[in-house]
């Protein structure tokens, strides 16, 4: 064939390049796959503690490995090394990557110093999940939560994370808000650099 460039052929999938690949997924796709993750997890728990815990542990791998991905692919292998750049990178990148926009608001707590928040009027995985009057205050942010500390783990800033349903008035559905709060270390880093 005269003028067809040639392909290039891998033999192995760890020698193929990490490019960024078709973007999106099918809704119903995700929405059916998380599903049967919350019901496989609610059959091996007693609780909605435990339930909330495993779904976080779930998302806390998941974000171990957005951050490698979108550490390669968008800073060239580069990390943030500050408070607010870290912040910044979940709430917009890490955030547009997962559901395709930017999380709602950012905002840092006004009663603790290590405090900060991020809002979401309808997060995605509570958008078709309906509780049980049984399950009470059960919220399927715990996923996302344990995302969001996977993240902030590996890039050096541990912190607890915890997801909270927040009543809007007006709203049928409580927005979700994701609760960060830093180690102390972090904060003395912070205060050191300045």
């Amino acid at each position: 064939m005269i003028g067809a460039g040639k392909m290039k052929q891998y033999t192995n999938v760890l020698d193929r390049p990490l490019s960024k690949g078709k973007q999106e997924v099918s809704l119903s796709g995700f929405a059916f796959l998380f599903s049967e993750l919350v019901q496989y997890n609610q059959t091996q728990v007693d609780n909605i503690a435990e339930l909330e815990r495993r779904l976080e542990d779930a998302g806390y791998a998941v974000g171990t490995r957005i951050l490698e991905l979108l550490c390669h692919r968008e800073k060239g292998n580069r990390r943030e090394t500050r408070l607010l750049g870290i912040l910044s990178f979940v709430h917009s990148t890490v955030w547009k990557i997962l559901f395709g926009k930017v999380a709602d608001s950012l905002e840092k707590g006004t009663e603790h110093e290590d405090e900060y928040m991020i809002s979401e009027k309808e997060l995605l995985v509570n958008r078709f999940i309906s509780i049980p009057k049984d399950m009470g205050a059960f919220n399927c942010g715990a996923f996302v939560a344990g995302i969001v500390r996977g993240v902030l783990d590996n890039a050096g800033f541990p912190a607890v994370v915890s997801a909270h349903f927040v009543p809007v008035e007006g709203l049928q559905r409580p927005r979700t808000t994701i609760l960060i709060k830093f180690a102390e270390e972090v904060l003395q880093r912070e205060a050191r650099l300045g």
